[in-house]
């Protein structure tokens, strides 16, 4: 088996470190640019390459997919758990090998939504973006519940879900969790409860489950008036799941206490780009920001750390591995 060459699409700076340092281990010969696969003329940066990897905000779609084959590009990989980026059926006809990450450090995405909603139930960017501004009158908006004597409830009790949990647990908190599957193994830090008691009875509900398109979406109007008022909701998921209509009327009537999103449907739209104050093309998008500092959006950073990009990037290169010698791979899409 020689040397598979692969290219690396949307590496940035800080990710190169991981990617030469994996590539070592796993004696491949890549090539990482920060472009993303988005247009003929970065489809075409694949010649010559037995592979490509992406990322979310890449888009393997039909004329992307029609090029690797024609640049006999074996191997279609994402170093994602999303595959929604790529057209799978597509690929499948034209024979193109694809596979994906099926999980990371699960950490990363919980520390992200606690920092949120710990920044939430502590009025943080309120208070600190004040005093950005020389302003440190004290006021009542800054008035805060310890996390101690608040019921957080986790909806999605999978890896990230659970360690979400534990980490809640570590602040005192009480925790409620739901989950279509019962789990085991999980009372000693969560109760499992029904979706509506959950939604009852919580101060703070983070949001860890899948999006399957069947199901709808899960945060629509009727979910946010069954939750206490006041709460706070957290979704570092998948942005499909939400309403924003049903969570912008939440926040003005004021029965939601506030709102943290990592993610949004149709983020690539938004994503990684610097419109400098300029309008958003989603009305929806402009108000929602409007509402800061009681609604927080991060441009989908749940997996950006050290430890998530090291799992990504070595999950991917023994991919490409496992199908080069074999044939085949557990990871295949």
């Amino acid at each position: 088996m020689g040397i598979i060459k692969v290219l690396c699409y949307g590496v940035r700076d800080v990710e190169l470190p991981f990617f030469t340092a994996s590539a070592k281990k796993y004696k491949l010969d890549i090539e990482c640019v920060k472009e993303y696969l988005n247009t003929e003329e970065t489809a075409m940066m694949a010649k010559g390459f037995d592979g490509v990897l992406i990322r979310g905000n890449c888009f393997a779609n039909e004329q992307n997919l029609n090029i690797f084959k024609e640049l006999e590009v074996k191997y279609v990989f994402t170093r994602t758990v999303g595959k929604d980026h790529i057209d799978i059926p597509y690929g499948k006809q034209l024979g193109i090998k694809m596979a994906f990450v099926p999980f990371y450090s699960p950490n990363a995405i919980a520390e992200l939504a606690v920092a949120h909603a710990l920044m939430l139930a502590r009025h943080m960017a309120y208070t600190v973006d004040r005093a950005s501004h020389g302003n440190f009158l004290v006021d009542s908006f800054m008035f805060s519940k310890e996390i101690r004597n608040c019921t957080v409830g986790i909806i999605g009790l999978g890896r990230i879900g659970f360690v979400t949990a534990q980490l809640f647990k570590g602040f005192g908190a009480t925790i409620v969790g739901q989950d279509v599957f019962k789990k085991e193994g999980m009372f000693d830090v969560l109760k499992q409860v029904e979706l509506d008691e959950l939604l009852s009875v919580s101060d703070i509900i983070s949001v860890h489950c899948p999006y399957i398109k069947e199901n709808g979406k899960v945060i629509t109007k009727e979910f946010i008036s069954k939750m206490k008022k006041g709460a706070i909701l957290v979704n570092a998921g998948r942005g499909e799941l939400q309403d924003l209509d049903a969570i912008i009327e939440g926040i003005e009537s004021g029965h939601l206490g506030g709102v943290a999103l990592d993610v949004l449907e149709d983020e690539s739209e938004i994503f990684f780009k610097d419109y400098n104050d300029e309008p958003l093309p989603k009305d929806v998008w402009n108000k929602l920001i409007s509402l800061y500092p009681k609604v927080l959006i991060s441009p989908h950073i749940g997996s950006y750390t050290d430890e998530a990009v090291k799992n990504m990037i070595d999950i991917s290169f023994e991919n490409f591995l496992e199908y080069e010698k074999t044939g085949d791979c557990k990871n295949k899409i």
